[in-house]
């Protein structure tokens, strides 16, 4: 299956905009990619028997971030509690597109600096709670592959009817795969004319290798054009999503 176009250079490690996340105001075609992204993706999960799933990419500024959040707002809108963790230790992502005023989060939980219930922020929209990544540490790989990280996934899963994770680039470091026995599997975030085929091929090899799975694709990034009436339509978007099942 053609995906993406090849041999562009790699895009600028800029911050991902608060812009580009869902709002009253997005296009349509935008919140319609995220809604049968977000279909797929239940099928995906019941089909497993699982409610949490990590989003990921290959490489930084592909927009991996807002692609979850949007994905997260798009599950919410269907009035199930979703808990959304930015698991990206390194850089405080969720916080600065959600623009979020309590800075405790993920990493504040784990070192005991700080508990879940004080550190989770409620109703970010209706539905949607958001713990992020909080502190940057000095062990954040460490800090994911612990039992203190885990038995926080799990007790969210209990409590919540889906968790996803905005989880690290895989071609940076490795922290993403020390999460694969807390998830049904990844969705991997590519960016039209920015990641390479080689880049997919080498995300795959990296997650089947961990014995986990790809669940599906959400491509961004992409014009939308439709052929249907003869004409473009007035949806064209720098930022939307597209989801294909693996």
């Amino acid at each position: 299956m053609k995906l993406i176009n090849t041999g562009k250079k790699k895009a600028a490690d800029a911050p991902e905009k608060a812009k580009n996340v869902l709002n009253n105001d997005s296009k349509f075609a935008i919140v319609e990619g995220y809604k049968i992204a977000r279909t797929n993706l239940v099928f995906s999960l019941t089909a497993l028997n699982s409610n949490c799933v990590a989003v990921t990419s290959w490489s930084k500024g592909e927009g991996k971030s807002t692609a979850t959040v949007n994905l997260a707002i798009s599950f919410a809108k269907m009035g199930k509690r979703v808990l959304l963790i930015d698991t990206d230790l390194r850089r405080p992502n969720l916080h600065n597109l959600l623009k979020l005023k309590n800075e405790s989060g993920v990493s504040d939980v784990i070192g005991q600096f700080n508990d879940f219930e004080t550190a989770v922020h409620r109703d970010v929209i209706p539905c949607l709670d958001v713990l992020s990544s909080g502190a940057i540490p000095p062990n954040p790989s460490e800090l994911l592959a612990s039992s203190y990280f885990a038995e926080l996934v799990e007790r969210a899963k209990q409590v919540y009817d889906y968790v996803i994770m905005d989880t690290p680039p895989l071609g940076v470091v490795a922290d993403t795969l020390t999460m694969k026995d807390l998830v049904g599997g990844y969705v991997l975030v590519v960016r039209e004319k920015v990641t390479s085929h080689g880049d997919i091929e080498r995300a795959l090899q990296s997650v089947q290798l961990a014995d986990s799975k790809v669940l599906g694709f959400l491509k961004v990034g992409c014009e939308m054009r439709s052929k249907r009436y003869g004409r473009k339509n007035n949806y064209g978007y720098n930022y939307g999503g597209t989801y294909y099942r693996y």
